[in-house]
């Protein structure tokens, strides 16, 4: 027997591994499927608006050098022109050179050479550096004597060096043919890389951790990057830019291995401007970034469904050893005294035999349904990911899969928590008659889907005291079982009917009585003296086609039991049932009334511009997501210095509120609320910081006052109580 018993748990736990690994690696190849293509549709924005820039920037370039090269010709003009005048310099003395030297200078030039109609230098000043020899070297002499024969032609050109300075060149001839005037102007390597920021102004709002690596390049080595330990590398000695370099330009990610990590691989994709190549990568824990949570959230979902499967089969395993053992005991006792005895023991094995059966059969169909919903639900999102009406029904379904299945295991951690001893009644102040009609409205709507009329019968003194002491959660499940009982196991066009009573009031207790009846399918007299035994359910064809695991009426009937109540249920196949509730409640005084804090708080936030520090990328976009739905501009920072050096650098007026974590890195969020209250400007003082954070205790609740915020909200958030408490904020310092 326990070699069978054994081999049984081994072949479950082999089913539901297969079925785990089956799952996971459907939500896995889903996930990568769709992290892929969101990281290709940043990387490829970022490289199409690099190369718009960059187009612009060389548009720019190109224009700069055509104004510094006519410049430096009107200066040599302006040369001629004095020479054709009479002001000519024709000896060789030091004084005819300082003349010259003069007149650069007045030209705001580095040289000035003099050429006779030949070609040979007549006289020359220099301040460059290079020598007019030098200068006149890097390019052709007949080229700048061309000017000679043509009294309207000039050149110019720039030549650029090794180092990125260059020198801005033109050669004008004289109009009286004794020779070429050539003027020159030097710009260091130092001021030309300044020119070139215009450029590396493109990639200085990128980030690696946001945007990942961003590389251009003119030619075979990278000019400018957000990495700047790239910057004067060669394309070919970075593996991912080889790699994509050699596959060329296009709208696909391609990838290589990590040089420093033969375990880790990059993601890139590369366009071209006129002039420059634009390169974007990023690591795949980047790409990735959904993935590994998608996955973790399905084996924690599909660990903690099996955990109860696997609890409640043991449960059930159990129960039925003991009782098979103590039918063993007894028959090896008296084998022959208790023969019948005996016999009923093994009747009774049988039938909890049986029952766990049928309990394993309908928690595999009732788990596995709303699994198999949410797992062909996320495969339909990922086929029609931008069907963003197709996409948030699914969710709504996906959320019905996953309340039910809550259901289930709440149920039986209920029934679990009842056996242990570990259930707590509160005792609190209830209003009766507002808990019923809060429960009257939940389960109305499911008797309306389902065609059943509702009748409500209260006599005037029934509820004489409406203010009791109780717990409310509780009694809430109580009701809800026996009500959601009436529904399911009634007919199409029948009813259920509800009577309360006063039965009797004495010592500040007041017990009262509910009648609850409704025209379903009844039971037979056989279930309803085990109907209170847990995952017990009636086996007849008009009550089995329900879905259900047999803990509701056992939950009810432990929750009036500790409550100092009791429950009997009337039935007869075919007619229906009732049930009568009594439980004794202490009387409690009504309750001071108070207005409605709340009342003409619309919680319109629409038109307001937010600026929210939170360091969990997961909770910033949350947040940041279901705030800009309500209409808000967010502006998102991830530590306390970010949030501060933000609100200072912006004009007054740009922010209406700043929603503050509290626990962040570089600056906490109440070194960060005190730094804003500091600033020497009005708004610093005004403008509302409202602290959102997981620190609940009243001390960090005074902490963060102190420090100068307003408000103080506790993690998890409640968005319609974020939405009123930035509107009446806002609203109090306009």
């Amino acid at each position: 027997m326990e070699r069978r018993r054994t081999r049984s748990w081994k072949r479950i736990a082999g089913l539901e591994i297969a079925l785990g690994l089956l799952i996971l690696a459907v939500i896995f190849v889903l996930a990568v499927n769709r992290d892929m293509k969101r990281a290709e549709g940043e990387l490829l924005k970022n490289v199409e608006y690099m190369k718009e820039q960059c187009n612009d920037s060389e548009i720019r370039d190109l224009a700069s050098e055509a104004k510094s090269l006519l410049r430096v010709t009107e200066s040599v003009e302006q040369i001629c022109w004095r020479l054709e005048n009479g002001e000519d310099i024709q000896n060789s003395d030091g004084t005819d050179a300082k003349e010259l030297a003069n007149w650069a200078k007045d030209c705001y030039m580095d040289g000035l050479i003099l050429l006779d109609d030949r070609g040979n230098i007549q006289n020359s000043t220099d301040t460059s550096g290079f020598g007019c020899a030098e200068v006149l070297g890097m390019v052709e002499l007949d080229a700048l004597m061309d000017t000679l024969s043509f009294s309207e032609k000039s050149y110019a050109l720039r030549v650029t060096l090794e180092d990125e300075s260059h020198i801005d060149m033109a050669a004008v001839g004289r109009k009286d043919g004794k020779g070429v005037v050539v003027g020159y102007f030097y710009t260091s390597s130092v001021y030309a890389r300044t020119i070139n920021n215009s450029i590396r102004a493109i990639v200085s709002g990128f980030t690696m951790e946001m945007n990942g690596t961003i590389a251009i390049s003119k030619g075979n080595q990278i000019m400018i990057s957000n990495n700047r330990d790239l910057e004067g590398t060669k394309i070919e000695d970075i593996r991912i830019l080889k790699r994509i370099m050699e596959r060329g330009t296009g709208s696909k990610m391609t990838y290589a291995r990590n040089d420093n990590n033969l375990l880790s691989h990059y993601f890139g994709l590369m366009d071209k401007s006129k002039d420059y190549y634009i390169y974007a990568f990023m690591d795949e824990h980047k790409v990735f970034l959904t993935t590994l949570p998608n996955v973790l959230y399905a084996l924690v979902v599909y660990i903690m469904a099996v955990a109860v499967v696997d609890m409640l089969l043991w449960r059930i395993d159990k129960i039925y050893q003991q009782k098979e053992a103590m039918a063993q005991r007894e028959y090896t006792a008296a084998l022959e005294e208790k023969n019948k005895q005996l016999q009923e023991a093994v009747v009774q094995a049988r039938k909890a035999n049986a029952a766990k059966s049928n309990f394993l059969s309908r928690m595999s169909h009732d788990m596995r349904t709303p699994l198999n919903g949410i797992v062909g639900l996320l495969k339909i999102d990922e086929d029609h990911f931008e069907d963003q009406e197709l996409v948030k029904e699914n969710h709504k379904k996906m959320q019905i899969s996953a309340d039910h299945l809550l259901s289930l295991i709440n149920d039986v951690l209920q029934m679990s928590k009842i056996e242990d001893g570990t259930v707590s009644l509160t005792h609190e102040c209830i209003d009766l008659n507002k808990l019923f009609e809060e429960i009257v409205t939940i389960i109305r709507g499911k008797a309306l889907e389902a065609g059943i009329s509702w009748k409500s019968e209260k006599e005037k003194s029934a509820v004489s005291y409406p203010y009791v002491y109780g717990s409310p959660l509780h009694l809430r499940q109580i009701f809800l079982n026996i009500y959601g009982n009436c529904i399911k196991y009634n007919r199409p066009g029948g009813k259920v009917s509800t009577r309360v009573e006063t039965l009797e009031e004495h010592d500040g207790i007041c017990t009262y009585r509910w009648t609850i009846s409704d025209t379903g399918v009844g039971m037979s007299r056989e279930f309803l003296e085990h109907i209170y035994e847990p995952f017990v359910q009636e086996k007849n064809d008009a009550r089995s086609v329900y879905h259900g695991i047999g803990l509701g009426m056992s939950i009810v009937k432990e929750l009036i039991d500790q409550m100092g109540g009791s429950i009997s249920i009337e039935s007869e196949p075919g007619k229906g049932s009732t049930f009568m509730v009594a439980i004794p409640f202490e009387i409690a005084p009504a309750p001071t009334q108070h207005p409605d804090e709340n009342t003409g708080k619309t919680g319109d936030i629409s038109g307001l511009h937010l600026m929210m520090a939170e360091d969990n990328e997961l909770n910033a976009q949350i947040a940041e997501t279901l705030l800009e739905d309500q209409g808000a501009e967010v502006t998102v920072v991830y530590n306390g210095k970010q949030a501060a050096d933000l609100f200072e650098t912006n004009p007054a007026g740009t922010f209406d509120a700043i929603l503050m974590d509290i626990m962040m890195p570089v600056m906490d969020g109440l070194t960060a609320a005190r730094t804003i209250r500091a600033l020497d400007r009005p708004d610093a003082k005004t403008i509302p910081i409202i602290a959102m954070t997981a620190n609940a205790f009243k001390e960090d609740e005074e902490k963060c006052l102190e420090a100068g915020m307003n408000v103080h909200l506790i993690k998890p958030l409640d968005i319609e109580k974020v939405k009123q408490t930035i509107e009446g904020q806002v609203r109090v310092h306009q």
